[in-house]
């Protein structure tokens, strides 16, 4: 493409990170801690640890209309709202706006976003699983997708690089669909979660409940920099005392001590340049949201970081007279098979029992219920492929459940300063299956305020979801009454079912074997360019039911560690 005039060349750096969230604070932290000088980039604004998180220590009374946006705040948020629990006033400040950042949707998708440094790592659910051989072998067995060009044991030694350093609480169970891991001490069950575990273990053969797998430090392990979790549960705001992983927590500030980072905010990345004489890719293009500027950055490696819509995106607007239809494409699959966990779906039941029981914190993890079904002859459904998992956990009902009380005045004051009843959920992820007409797009008709194109999305959950989620909830039923609860009640909320609400998105830009069948190799290189790495949500070539983040860790550790490797093999005196 030709360079525009107002463009700025700027040079001097090893490899370039695009984006600053989970995958991006890892490439940045590998390619540093090798010896790279590294420039890593942001779109969004500034946020240093414990001084940016303006929320972090108030109570809930300090927060005007009980912590509910104005009108005139919601209408800013209407899409970034969708989730039910991302923009109340206490994290709007992490979510976009989505009048200055628009996207359209030929098919509903809730995109939530947050552009500042440390991206959604600040805000993520924590929850962290690895896949299991039968996850890498789906495509292959069942013919939906391009078979991954790596196994197992081929990441696992990064699953435990990256739980060591990260710090995930929970426990190993010998599980196939579930595999072991480096866990630090688990978030303790309470007494209703105890007696479901128990119960459903008893009287449903092969289930197995235990506690979730979170990104929080238990134990006496050390984490430079950080603490253990404070149980605050109040991690959506940011953590000052890192207790759960963020980029900003960890991975940033691992790879500023090497003196070899150069962290620049406020720099939107819309363009990997390619040169045809090279066939590699010189550099990115970015404008500067503060002074519009326009400017070029050189590297050897470019490790594109930005979130699964995000890179697809940079990818799309990657065009050459080599790849007039994005960077890589050959293969015509950039931005299609996009996927994302279904959700909203399960049981909750009152439970009668334990009502002189209480617990003492706020524990930022409950219950976790692995896969059960698909995974042997025994277990196989003949209506869907693949499976899914469950989350949830008990709690007692505080004085908000008087809300829906017909009782006033002292008996009313009197029963609302006791501990409500007990109540139990659990709700299903479902896995997506890779449909090659799930799909984005750029639009050049509804530019942004940077002159940019924007996504569009074609996306849609089919009928193997559909069918998938019966079972979910007839399951969650069915476990939370064999525990000998009464009281149960299922739910399948249809305003849920909507690609984007799990905030997993993925896919778009596939690894896999064959550059005219995927995009990235095994390493998450571009095939036709392999100075490019891709590793956050667009390289995922299925969805397995797991939450995804530590698989994006995983492998862009791998990969940066492949990178910084073939860096130093070319340039040996």
């Amino acid at each position: 493409m030709n360079e525009e005039q107002d463009e700025v060349l700027l040079n001097g750096y090893d490899a370039i990170v695009i984006g600053t969230g989970i995958s991006g604070g890892w490439a940045a932290k590998e390619l540093c801690e090798n010896g790279l000088k590294t420039l890593v980039l942001e779109r969004g604004r500034m946020v240093k640890h414990v001084v940016d998180y303006p929320t972090m220590h108030k109570e809930n009374w300090d927060f005007k209309h009980r912590n509910k946006l104005s009108v005139e705040e919601a209408k800013r948020q209407e899409k970034q709202s969708r989730t039910g629990y991302t923009t109340a006033k206490e994290t709007k400040h992490w979510f976009v706006d989505d009048i200055d950042h628009p996207y359209s949707e030929t098919k509903r998708f809730d995109w939530m976003r947050g552009y500042h440094v440390g991206g959604r790592s600040l805000t993520w659910g924590r929850h962290s699983y690895r896949l299991s051989e039968m996850d890498f072998e789906a495509n292959k067995k069942d013919g939906h997708g391009v078979d991954w060009p790596i196994r197992y044991k081929d990441i696992s030694p990064w699953y435990d690089k990256v739980e060591e350093y990260i710090g995930v609480s929970g426990t190993n169970l010998g599980l196939e669909q579930l595999p072991d891991g480096k866990f630090s001490e688990p978030l303790e069950f309470n007494c209703v979660e105890a007696d479901l575990a128990e119960r459903v273990a008893e009287k449903m053969d092969g289930r197995v409940i235990t506690q979730g797998r979170v990104a929080h430090i238990t134990g006496d392990a050390e984490h430079e920099g950080r603490s253990k979790c404070q149980f605050r549960n109040r991690c959506m705001r940011g953590c000052p005392f890192g207790g759960y992983f963020s980029s900003n927590a960890s991975t940033l500030p691992a790879a500023e001590r090497t003196g070899n980072m150069t962290l620049r905010p406020n720099s939107i990345a819309y363009e990997i340049v390619y040169d045809d004489q090279s066939k590699k890719a010189t550099g990115v293009r970015v404008i500067d949201t503060e002074t519009k500027e326009k400017l070029f950055f050189e590297a050897e490696i470019i490790f594109c970081c930005a979130s699964a819509i995000a890179s697809n995106a940079i990818l799309m607007q990657s065009k050459s007279e080599r790849f007039p239809n994005g960077l890589g494409n050959d293969s015509g699959e950039l931005g299609h098979n996009i996927m994302d966990h279904h959700l909203g779906v399960g049981a909750y039941a009152l439970v009668e029992e334990h009502q002189d029981d209480y617990y003492i914190g706020r524990r930022p993890g409950g219950m976790y219920i692995p896969r059960f079904r698909n995974l042997d002859e025994k277990t196989k459904r003949t209506d869907y492929i693949r499976g899914f998992g469950y989350q949830g956990a008990a709690s007692r009902r505080n004085w908000q459940r008087g809300v829906a009380e017909m009782s006033y005045g002292q008996s009313l004051k009197d029963d609302l300063i006791k501990p409500g009843p007990w109540v139990i959920g659990i709700s299903g992820f479902g896995e997506c299956l890779p449909y090659h007409d799930n799909k984005i797009s750029m639009n050049y008709e509804k530019l942004d305020q940077w002159g940019l194109p924007t996504v569009d999305f074609d996306v849609e959950f089919k009928e193997n979801e559909k069918t998938m989620r019966k079972d979910i909830q007839e399951e969650a039923i069915a476990m939370l009454k064999a525990a000998g609860h009464t009281k149960v009640m299922g739910f399948d909320n249809p305003n849920q079912f909507a690609p984007g609400l799990a905030i997993h998105e993925m896919g778009g830009a596939p690894m896999g074997r064959d550059p005219m069948t995927s995009i990235l190799n095994e390493y998450n290189q571009i095939h036709t360019v392999p100075n490019v790495y891709v590793t956050d949500g667009a390289c995922m070539t299925s969805s397995g039911c797991q939450n995804p983040s530590l698989t994006y860790m995983a492998l862009t550790a791998r990969a940066a560690n492949h990178a910084a490797k073939e860096f130093k093999k070319n340039h040996k005196a």
